[in-house]
C-alpha cells in the first residue's frame, strides 16, 4: 500500500466563535504535502477545534480551508477525502477486526474490500488477528486497528486526535514509533493533535504550538527546542529555566551574554545590547564543587532517578532546575556548588532573539 494522494492543507483567515467566546481569532497556516505536522498546546489552546474544522466536524465562522486546491470550508466530512483516528479508537465492538477495517471501504463502495482490509491489517502487524473482536485486543492493538481503518481509505490527509492518550507510557512509545514509521514509508500528509510535548518532538516534521487560539511558534522539533520564541515555548517544550542575563556585545551573529558573572558566547539573530531573558535547559546545567565558577548556588533538593540526578538549586532569589547523567559525583541537599551552562542548551528569548 502506498499513498497515491498526498494533500496540502491551507487555513486562510480562519475564525471560530462559540457564542461570545472566540476560540480561534485569525488562523493562517500552510501545511506541505507529505509532512507530519503536530498541533501542540495546553487544553483550551484551539488545537482540537482546528483539527475538527479540517475534518468537517466544526464549521469556521469566517475564512477558508483548502485541501490541495479544493475549498472544503463548507463541505461535509465525507466529501473532504480525510480520515480520522480518534483517541477512543471508535471501533465497533460487535464486529471483528477485519470487519471494522472493511466498514469504511464498503461505505464508499470500494471493490475488494476484504483484501484491502487484510492488507491494511498486515501493514500494522495485525493480519493474524483479523477474526478477533476488539475486546480481545490490547489498547495498543486496538489503536493500530483504528490506524489501519483510516489508512486503507487512502485519504489525502490523515487526522490523528490525541491518538495515544488512552495508552500507558510504554505502549505510547511503541505506537508513536509505528505511526511515524508508517507515515514516512507511505508518505501521506498527517495532522496530529497532542498536548504531550515529548510525543510531538518524537513524531513531527513540524510542530505548531498554539496558545489562546493563535500560533505561538511554528518550526521543526529542533528549532522549537533550541530556539524558543517566548518564555511560554521555553517552558512548554522540554521545560527550561528562564533567567535574567545581560547582552554585553554583539558581533557577526554572536552575542556575548553574562549570566551570574559568567560570560557565554551564543549564536543568535539578536542585535540588542542590554538586559534580556535567556532559556537554560535543565540538562545544560553543570554542577561542580564551590569556587570553580563565579556563579554559586545551594542545592535545595537532590533526587536519584537511576540513570540521572535531578536537582533544585537556589541562586540568590532564583530557583534553577537541573538534571545530570553523572550519578557518581553527586551533591547532597544543602551543599554549596558552582554552576556553569553548556552553550548548546542556552537560547535568548523574546523580541529580536
Amino acid at each position: 500500500m502506498t499513498s497515491s494522494k498526498v494533500g496540502s492543507v491551507s487555513f486562510k483567515n480562519i475564525q471560530k466563535t462559540f457564542g461570545d467566546f472566540t476560540a480561534i481569532p485569525n488562523l493562517n497556516l500552510d501545511l506541505n504535502p507529505g509532512e507530519l505536522v503536530t498541533l501542540l498546546g495546553p487544553s483550551g489552546c484551539g488545537k482540537t477545534t482546528t483539527l475538527r474544522m479540517l475534518a468537517g466536524l466544526e464549521t469556521p465562522t469566517n475564512g477558508q480551508i483548502f485541501i490541495g486546491d479544493k475549498d472544503v470550508t463548507r463541505l461535509p466530512p465525507n466529501q473532504r477525502d480525510v480520515a480520522m483516528v480518534f483517541q477512543s479508537y471508535a471501533l465497533f465492538p460487535h464486529m471483528t477486526v477485519r470487519d471494522n477495517v472493511k466498514y469504511g471501504l464498503e461505505s464508499v463502495g470500494r471493490d475488494n474490500a476484504d483484501r484491502l482490509a487484510l492488507d491494511g491489517l498486515d501493514l500494522v502487524g495485525l493480519g493474524a488477528l483479523a477474526d478477533r473482536y476488539p475486546s480481545e485486543l490490547s489498547g495498543g492493538q486496538q489503536q493500530r486497528v483504528a490506524v489501519a481503518r483510516a489508512l486503507v481509505l487512502e485519504p489525502e490527509v490523515l487526522l490523528l486526535d490525541e491518538p495515544l492518550s488512552n495508552l500507558d507510557a510504554r505502549l505510547r512509545r511503541s505506537v508513536r514509533t509505528e505511526i511515524r514509521q508508517l507515515q514516512q514509508e507511505l508518505g501521506f500528509t498527517a495532522v496530529y493533535v497532542t498536548h504531550d510535548q515529548e510525543e510531538a518532538l518524537a513524531v513531527s516534521d513540524r510542530i505548531i504550538v498554539m496558545r489562546g487560539g493563535e500560533v505561538e511558534q511554528d518550526g521543526s522539533p529542533k528549532e522549537l527546542y533550541r530556539t524558543p520564541a517566548s518564555e511560554f515555548i521555553a517552558d512548554f517544550i522540554g521545560e527550561a529555566n528562564v533567567l535574567d542575563c545581560e547582552v554585553t556585545s554583539f558581533d557577526a551573529g554572536q552575542a556575548h551574554v553574562v549570566i551570574g558573572g559568567e560570560t557565554y558566547v551564543l549564536d543568535t539573530k539578536r542585535s540588542e545590547i542590554g538586559t534580556a531573558r535567556i532559556a537554560v535547559r535543565a540538562n545544560a546545567v553543570r554542577l561542580a564543587p564551590p569556587a570553580e565558577s563565579r556563579m554559586q548556588a545551594t542545592v535545595k533538593s537532590a533526587a536519584y532517578l537511576g540513570d540521572k540526578m535531578e536537582y533544585i538549586l537556589q541562586h540568590n532569589d532564583t530557583e534553577i532546575f537541573a538534571t545530570s547523567s553523572n550519578t557518581e559525583q553527586t551533591f547532597a541537599s544543602g551543599a554549596e556548588v558552582s554552576v556553569k551552562f553548556d552553550t548548546v542548551g542556552l537560547a535568548l528569548i523574546g523580541a529580536g532573539a
